[in-house]
């Protein structure tokens, strides 16, 4: 019984090690320099954390990194104005080890900007 509980605890904190290592900090990413990116979203995940967009743009694919989907609501970014296919703007700070991951300042979709930090 004992080995079982043990298993169970080792389970739980791996799981959330993992989790934790999955959230990087912001300190990741240049903050000396804004990038302005336009292009179409070619996947969306509107999700905890934080949500994430894949953006075809300057002629490759980049991972948008976005704020959690509560803030996201809150000022006015709803799921559908990032879905697939949507032409969006984006302003951010590129990660200084992922050069193709920008961290998302502010999103343009439509006609609505919204800021995400």
């Amino acid at each position: 019984m004992i080995t079982i509980i043990k298993r169970i605890i080792l389970s739980c904190l791996l799981f959330n090690l993992g989790l934790a290592h999955a959230h990087h900090g912001w300190s990741e990413y240049d903050q000396t320099k804004t990038v302005k990116l336009t292009g179409t979203i070619t996947q969306s995940a509107y999700e905890h954390p934080h949500g994430v967009i894949k953006l075809s743009a300057d002629g490759k694919s980049w991972t948008i990194v976005l704020a959690p989907p509560f803030r996201m609501e809150n000022r006015g970014l709803s799921k559908s104005d990032i879905a697939n296919g949507s032409q969006v703007t984006v302003e951010g700070y590129i990660n200084r080890s992922q050069p193709d991951e920008l961290r998302a300042e502010r999103i343009t979709a439509g006609t609505k900007t919204v800021e995400l930090r």
